[in-house]
């Protein structure tokens, strides 16, 4: 007897067994293995699995097993007619939806487009057994599968979900789409949410506001810096994010929910400024106490905090912000010693350089980097104030200074657009720290951060433009994740 005939003989014992099927087991497993078998074994093991899986519970996970090996044949007509056999898994158990549906949504990424139309049949097919959890599994694959799934899953949803009747499609349904929907943070999300703020960026004036995007950008961004996704590398997405930020806050007028924001703001700042070490502690300091700041990130921050505040100016000058006021205060001068000995530093290393001198990376570095904590520290002389001040003006490190109305002492060659995008941060060698001389005043003892090379963190990099994210691997049938790695 050949292999196809038994595995006829095979189905017609399964058949005719009735309540005594569990005494078949054999014969079921001769049916699983058939899918290593001829072209012809293969097809008939593709309907017979199904057929029969759900008398043997104990057997289900070698049963969808040996049909994901169908779904990834060689063999197109093998391979179309297990992936139509899919959702008789999910009739007689509805728990097997979600995953199916994810199985059948990384199958949406073939290039055949007959393979293309069994899986958009079968997609339907699950949807009318239970969408909601089909809905689980496409979904699933938009947030976190390949490029092409999450492309062509949005798609077929886009498609089909407007067919569906209403008896499918509930409100239940559709808030759930709703509420789904509502997650996407992938690369492509941040890059449009960028791309938007640009293309609006040249219209904002004193006459049109910028208040919704920069609402939109604290309440909805900036909680979640620490969390976004890379969109292209050597590029840092949150600094990015803090430039436009900071770009729009001068034309945030009238803002209606400006106190929340400088909320949001404030708090993320705060993040970035350290408290300098107790008294009890300035002597024994270590290396590790000191502070690596990331001094590209607080001029943002700063400068955004600062602008918010001219419309908000008892945010730290009311009676209820006293102590929130002092801590700020104990930071910003703790800042400002680092700040200033740095600021030395980079002065007396651009002395007297100019031409060619000053076109080297290193050099363009260290004028960015001089632009960087001279405005930094011209905000903190103005929050400084009792009470704070928010009256001066600056040009932001990035942005091409108007030389006629800057002061010679600050104004320094602007350097080429990869180096004013760099990210400037204050990182120290492991140096002995240094006792701060108390003043005539009384004052605390200040902790002095040890000064040293402008920066070893620095990162080159170029702002995005027009960049697509994606995962940058393309499907190789029967290579990479396999569909099964998703189903169980």
């Amino acid at each position: 007897m050949d292999s196809v005939e038994k595995l006829y003989r095979n189905y017609e014992i399964l058949a005719d067994a009735k309540e005594k099927i569990l005494e078949h087991e054999k014969e079921y497993i001769e049916i699983l293995e058939a899918v290593k078998g001829s072209g012809n074994e293969k097809r008939l093991a593709s309907q017979f699995i199904t057929r029969f899986f759900k008398n043997f519970p104990h057997l289900v996970d070698k049963a969808i097993d040996a049909q994901l090996d169908l779904c990834e044949d060689d063999d197109i007509a093998i391979r179309k007619q297990a992936i139509k056999e899919l959702p008789s898994f999910c009739k007689e158990n509805k728990e097997f939806v979600p995953k199916i549906a994810d199985v059948l949504a990384q199958l949406l990424q073939t290039d055949e487009s007959s393979e293309l139309i069994v899986v958009h049949a079968a997609l339907m097919t699950v949807f009318r057994i239970s969408a909601k959890d089909t809905l689980g599994g496409l979904f699933s694959q938009i947030l976190n599968g390949e490029e092409i799934v999450r492309e062509r899953a949005i798609r077929f949803l886009n498609n089909k979900i407007k067919a569906l009747p209403s008896d499918v499609m509930t409100k239940e349904l559709e808030e759930y789409i709703f509420q789904e929907s509502k997650k996407h943070t992938d690369s492509d999300s941040v890059v449009r949410v960028m791309q938007c703020i640009r293309q609006a960026m040249p219209f904002f004036n004193p006459y049109v506001g910028s208040g919704r995007f920069v609402q939109y950008v604290c309440n909805q961004v900036v909680p979640v810096l620490g969390n976004l996704p890379t969109i292209e590398e050597g590029v840092d997405v949150t600094l990015e994010l803090l430039k436009l930020l900071a770009d729009m806050s001068p034309s945030a007028v009238n803002m209606e929910e400006n106190q929340k924001c400088l909320e949001i703001v404030f708090n993320k700042l705060l993040e970035y400024m350290p408290l300098p070490p107790s008294d009890e502690n300035v002597e024994n300091s270590t290396p590790s106490d000191e502070p690596s700041l990331q001094l590209s990130h607080v001029e943002c921050l700063m400068y955004t905090f600062h602008q918010l505040c001219k419309q908000n100016p008892e945010f730290l000058s009311s009676e209820e912000s006293a102590e929130r006021l002092k801590d700020f205060k104990l930071r910003l001068q703790y800042l400002a010693r680092g700040i200033q000995g740095y600021i030395k530093k980079l002065r007396a290393a651009l002395q007297g350089k100019k031409g060619e001198e000053l076109k080297t990376e290193e050099n363009k570095l260290k004028v960015v980097a001089l632009k960087t904590t001279s405005n930094i520290n011209t905000l903190i002389r103005d929050l400084f104030h009792n009470p704070p001040s928010y009256k001066s003006t600056i040009t932001l490190s990035w942005k091409v200074p108007n030389i006629s109305t800057t002061k010679t002492s600050e104004s320094s060659p602007t350097g080429p657009k990869r180096s004013e995008r760099t990210p400037i941060t204050f990182d120290e060698g492991p140096k002995q720290a240094k006792k701060a001389v108390p003043s005539n005043k009384g004052e605390r003892e200040i902790y002095i951060p040890p000064s040293g090379k402008y920066s070893t963190k620095v990162k080159n990099f170029q702002a995005p433009s027009g960049v697509r994210g994606g995962r940058g691997r393309g499907f190789s049938r029967g290579r990479g994740r396999s569909y099964r790695d998703r189903f169980y």
